[in-house]
């Protein structure tokens, strides 16, 4: 990893309970825990100073440690990820420029995007929140987040939906929140430190809160094939995706 002046830390954060999936963050792929694989695709970015697994039982904590992956134990009552990785940011206590939100349940997650992301972000310093997505022409997916976004590629809602709506059907695709988050730490200090808005409850999309509070939010456009594990069809298609992963095999 990289150590260069503007110091960044990645953040994985990581929840057993999960609801859609039962425990799915340890779920394996190619003999490999999905926490893991977040872990060390991470560990591969160039721009990151530390990764540091955010969990909030003791079951990921024993992985973790099993696979010498750094982890820290959280509270169980956040409402999200980013609540978890505040409470973590807080106990690591050192300085950091930027500090990147990895969610734990996107292994095929490309550490090229993690890179273009924190570049994106120091050259847009003042933006307080940095989220990229990528192009889709899935339809009628409530688990996947859509972003749209203004010409000067600022975050205009984000929703499970599928919007804006195209009525011409000519170019048609949307763009999908891929799961990177890259905060200034005021920032994420300042986004939890607020209350839930009714936007972010409706559609259970916690940077919601950050549109509503009228902080900073951009975005940019990557290119790949990377995608959340929320259900059963999605680890499944994950399976047969590991089969032909290059990165995969230069860690495993």
């Amino acid at each position: 990893m990289a150590k260069f002046m503007n110091r960044v830390i990645g953040l994985i954060p990581a929840r057993l309970n999960s609801t859609r999936l039962k425990k799915k963050v340890l779920l394996p792929l190619e003999k490999t825990p999905i926490i893991i694989h977040v872990y060390k695709r991470a560990l591969k970015s160039k721009k990151i100073n530390d990764v540091i697994i955010c969990c909030d039982d003791y079951e990921i904590f024993k992985i973790a440690k099993k696979y010498n992956a750094r982890c820290l134990l959280t509270s169980k009552i956040h409402k999200n990820g980013t609540e978890r990785i505040f409470e973590a940011y807080k106990k690591i206590n050192k300085n950091y420029n930027l500090v990147v939100d990895i969610q734990g349940d996107e292994p095929l997650i490309d550490p090229k995007h993690i890179d273009r992301v924190i570049d994106f972000h120091f050259k847009n310093i003042k933006t307080d929140i940095v989220v990229p997505n990528l192009r889709i022409k899935e339809k009628k997916n409530i688990n996947i987040v859509k972003v749209v976004q203004n010409s000067k590629n600022d975050v205009v809602y984000l929703s499970r939906l599928d919007i804006p709506l195209n009525l011409k059907k000519s170019n048609d695709y949307l763009r999908k929140h891929l799961s990177i988050v890259s905060f200034r730490p005021n920032a994420l200090k300042k986004f939890c430190q607020s209350k839930q808005t009714i936007n972010e409850k409706k559609e259970n999309i916690e940077l919601l809160r950050a549109l509503d509070l009228k902080m900073k939010v951009k975005t940019l456009e990557l290119y790949g094939d990377s995608f959340s594990i929320d259900v059963k069809e999605d680890y499944k298609k994950a399976q047969s995706y590991f089969k032909k992963d290059k990165i995969s095999k230069t860690y495993l």
